[in-house]
């Protein structure tokens, strides 16, 4: 592989105000004065001319929840769709979800590598807190929304942000300034409102398939109801009722810790409608080998070291998402037992009613050393009669998601945790091997189906992008 070589003047720092000298940078922007798509335009304009940055602090109100979005891809996918939020209070939040936006703001990450696009949103987002992770921003003197959304959108910023102007190592994130220093041709306000009115109908096309799709758990879900002959229906009924007359003998059943809360007792009445039709029900304790609570060092977002996995990684489809956002300059003596590995089975500890327990296995070999947070218990399984990707998708199936949402102990029901006593006193259907095979691949092959979609919503994208980039080279 050969050597790029450069010659620049030490004058010629001054292109960057902090006398930045990495060479990627300085290749790519001193060469073609921060043309972005290298049009050679006389009439360049940068981004800081057409964008605002946009940043009200949020005011939580007493006794209030809200909707806490965090970059991790957990809540927004690769679409620019929020799919999770995290229930937060004025009581209860992180000190990163900071801020309120509104319809005419547009959101990008400020990490490096981020699989989430440029976002904006068309529905009420009085109830929603968004990260401090954000870059956020308002059009300026009447510049068009959609154009400057699907601008920041296109593969060329992307690469920019993801390989040229990104700062630090590890965990890296880009400046904002950096960002509105890039320079595009200018377009008029009437171009590109033409333009935005073309792409409202490819928007539309590509929301009518985002709604088509069917989402994870919609699927495994669907696929253990059929597997298990269960009647949801009855389910969700007891779940809704408000008591139960529950004898004395019952009490003792499945009851290591003698617990008597109406939680638990549902729980033991949801299950009887769960279980009545599977003659395979086990104790989750007769295969757990050993488990292990995580380390949760001091970290921070973009930060160097070593890098720390958190909640958000966690997914229903029961793939840990190796993409760590925060690092950590922290050690310890035994700080090899906390590297994740190939094959490391995951649930969280704590988190939300609705998501505590959430499994996840980690499928691709690690090349970097990652630390699991306190936040995570790793289970250790014999696997002679049980599959691991089985027990992960059961766990976030409504089985599991019923069992532990009733079973997690906590005041505050924005962080509920459970402990090794609640894995090991789970009873949960555990069929021969071979059916536990059987169920996987049926829901895999359910899953992979919808990437047919995710392929259509990708074409109609790019074709989105060509018509601001044909905009831009023909002006």
């Amino acid at each position: 592989m050969g050597v790029m070589f450069k010659k620049r003047k030490l004058s010629e720092l001054k292109i960057d105000y902090l006398l930045r000298i990495d060479s990627k940078f300085h290749i790519d922007f001193k060469d073609y004065e921060w043309d972005i798509f290298h049009t050679k335009s006389k009439n360049l304009i940068s981004l800081k001319e057409l964008l605002e940055p946009y940043y009200i602090v949020f005011e939580y109100e007493d006794g209030k929840e809200y909707k806490g979005i965090p970059t991790g891809r957990e809540y927004i996918d690769e679409f620019g769709y929020i799919s999770c939020y995290k229930t937060v209070s004025k009581e209860n939040h992180p000190g990163r979800l900071k801020y309120q936006v509104d319809n005419d703001c547009i959101l990008l990450s400020s990490l490096k590598g981020a699989i989430t696009p440029s976002l904006n949103f068309d529905f009420d987002l009085s109830e929603y807190v968004f990260s401090n992770g954000f870059y956020i921003f308002k059009p300026k003197n009447g510049y068009n929304k959609k154009f400057l959304l699907h601008l920041l959108r296109t593969k060329r910023i992307k690469y920019l942000i993801d390989n040229v102007i990104y700062r630090g190592i590890g965990i890296s994130a880009y400046r904002e300034d950096d960002l509105l220093k890039l320079k595009i041709p200018k377009i008029s306000i009437e171009r590109q409102n033409e333009i935005a009115e073309k792409i409202t109908p490819i928007e539309q096309e590509i929301k009518t398939l985002k709604e088509s799709k069917k989402d994870a758990l919609g699927i495994i879900n669907e696929v253990f109801g059929e597997e298990f002959d269960i009647n949801i229906r009855l389910v969700k009924e007891i779940d809704k009722k408000k008591n139960f007359l529950i004898s004395l003998t019952d009490i003792f059943k499945k009851n290591y810790n003698l617990r008597n809360s109406f939680r638990w007792n549902k729980i033991q009445e949801i299950q009887k409608e769960l279980y009545c039709k599977i003659d395979c029900i086990e104790k989750l304790g007769n295969y757990i080998l050993e488990t292990k609570n995580g380390w949760s060092p001091n970290s921070q977002d973009g930060g160097n070291g070593i890098l720390v996995l958190g909640l958000e990684h966690l997914n229903y489809n029961g793939v840990l998402q190796i993409a760590p956002t925060k690092a950590t300059q922290e050690t310890k003596n035994n700080i090899e037992d906390f590297y994740i590995q190939k094959g490391d089975f995951f649930v969280s500890r704590g988190n939300t009613v609705d998501l505590v327990a959430l499994a996840s296995i980690v499928q691709e070999e690690i090349s970097n050393n990652i630390i699991f947070p306190d936040l995570y218990i790793k289970v250790e399984i014999n696997e002679d009669n049980i599959s691991k990707e089985y027990i992960a998708l059961l766990f976030n199936s409504f089985i599991g998601r019923y069992y532990f949402k009733y079973v997690s102990k906590g005041k505050n029901q924005t962080m509920v945790k459970i402990s090794s006593t609640e894995l090991n006193e789970f009873y949960l259907p555990i069929p021969l091997i071979e059916k536990q095979t059987e169920i996987v691949d049926k829901i895999k092959s359910r899953i992979n189906a919808q990437k047919d979609i995710d392929k259509q919503i990708e074409e109609k994208q790019n074709k989105i992008s060509e018509l601001i980039e044909n905009a831009i080279k023909s002006n």
